[in-house]
């Protein structure tokens, strides 16, 4: 028997989200002998505040971490950077270039000589990226100077600079992107088309759901939303719908699930709008499921995405969602049928959306159902880990 191939699997990521939740699922069901898969990792974070760290979930399904000690900013480059964000202010172009050498210099190319010594000493014969592009650097370099083939998954609408894209297209084998959205705008900032391999997102749609959630419930409608409290999340969005909602008479109930920087800023519009008895921010669950089966509306109101794991989890639960108009979230939502399309930033479709699914029982049924269907028929576990296996044996031959 042939040895199984072994597999460097990077995330340089410091929370748990749903790209952790992708990676964890995907390596529960890799043929492990086919692949022997060691990650990677510069901190062992939680699964949340008080669920089990990250090496203890991968220790928990057989796969080995590494801790790759890393070092905080020094003062030279902190007063580097202040210095050229100053001399530079005139020019934003330059002055992003003279940041990016300053962070190439102290983080990037220390971590790809280390990474580089990990991938030779351990033998391993291909590394793969878990996260996008820009916070991948140093593995792509590593990864040229170890001579090993590159896979890169890019699992959110990446932020692309030219230098980038030039590494991108010296070094890696392939590109998987968990949307199309995400592929057109790779291929719109120059990736070669020929390195892009689209592998959507996915969930087990045969997994027993969790029992619902013992929230009290007010006999209110409920609202939820699912992720990181960030802004690109736009949950200040949901919170302005929810007051206008109210204005109006219609008053339903909100939980936020998740925890983030934007926390205490948010706790504090919520305050501000009137809604300290209608929302509630509920912290990470590490089985957001389990909520999501008590809303009546899931909203994502994100002003970009990869292919959000939190509407796969509505739609597996039968349940409506409104989303943003935005990449990945688009591909998931058929509007009018599985949920409803707004523009990102527009508050008052936004409360429209939601005003109208509240006040049609059937239509939320008939979303749900839709939804349902749809993600069994087209985003199946099974299907993404053969579109991966696919692209990782392709890069191995």
């Amino acid at each position: 028997m042939t040895a199984p191939k072994k597999i460097l699997l990077l995330d340089t990521g410091n929370e748990w989200g749903g790209g952790t939740n992708s990676m964890i699922e995907l390596l529960k069901r890799l043929d492990r002998q086919r692949f022997a898969v060691t990650c990677c990792f510069y901190k062992d974070y939680r699964r949340g505040q008080d669920g089990r760290l990250l090496s203890e979930e991968l220790a928990a399904i057989g796969i080995p971490l590494v801790i790759l000690p890393t070092s905080g900013q020094p003062l030279w480059a902190k007063l580097a950077k202040e210095l050229a964000r100053g001399a530079l202010a005139w020019s934003s172009r330059l002055k992003r270039a003279a940041v990016r050498a300053i962070e190439m210099r102290w983080r990037v190319q220390p971590r790809a000589a280390a990474l580089r010594q990990l991938l030779v000493d351990g033998g391993f014969d291909l590394l793969y990226m878990n996260n996008q592009p820009a916070s991948n650097l140093e593995g792509y370099l590593a990864g040229e100077r170890a001579g090993v083939p590159v896979v890169q998954h890019c699992r959110i609408e990446p932020t692309l600079h030219a230098d980038d894209v030039a590494l991108i297209n010296r070094v890696a084998a392939s590109v998987i992107c968990v949307s199309q959205g995400v592929a057109d705008v790779l291929a719109a900032g120059k990736v070669q088309p020929r390195r892009l391999r689209v592998v959507h997102n996915a969930i087990d749609v045969q997994a027993a759901l969790p029992p619902i959630v013992d929230f009290p419930r007010s006999g209110r409608p409920l609202i939820g939303t699912v992720g990181q409290l960030t802004a690109r999340k736009g949950i200040p969005h949901l919170l302005q719908a929810l007051a206008g909602l109210r204005h109006e008479g219609v008053v339903a109930d909100c939980v936020i699930l998740g925890e983030g920087p934007q926390k205490t800023e948010l706790e504090a519009i919520s305050e501000r709008l009137g809604l300290g008895g209608q929302v509630h921010f509920v912290g990470f669950q590490a089985q957001p499921l389990a909520w999501v089966q008590a809303m009546d509306v899931c909203v994502l109101c994100s002003s970009k995405e990869g292919l959000p794991r939190v509407v796969l989890e509505a739609m597996l639960a039968g349940k409506p969602v409104v989303g943003s108009d935005v990449t990945g979230t688009r591909e998931l939502i058929v509007h009018e049928e599985t949920g409803l399309l707004y523009a990102f930033g527009d508050i008052s479709a936004l409360t429209a959306a939601v005003r109208r699914l509240l006040a049609d029982a059937p239509l939320r049924a008939r979303m749900g159902a839709n939804g349902r269907a749809r993600v069994a028929d087209g985003f199946s576990i099974e299907a993404y880990v053969a579109g991966v296996t696919a692209v990782l044996d392709e890069a191995l031959a």
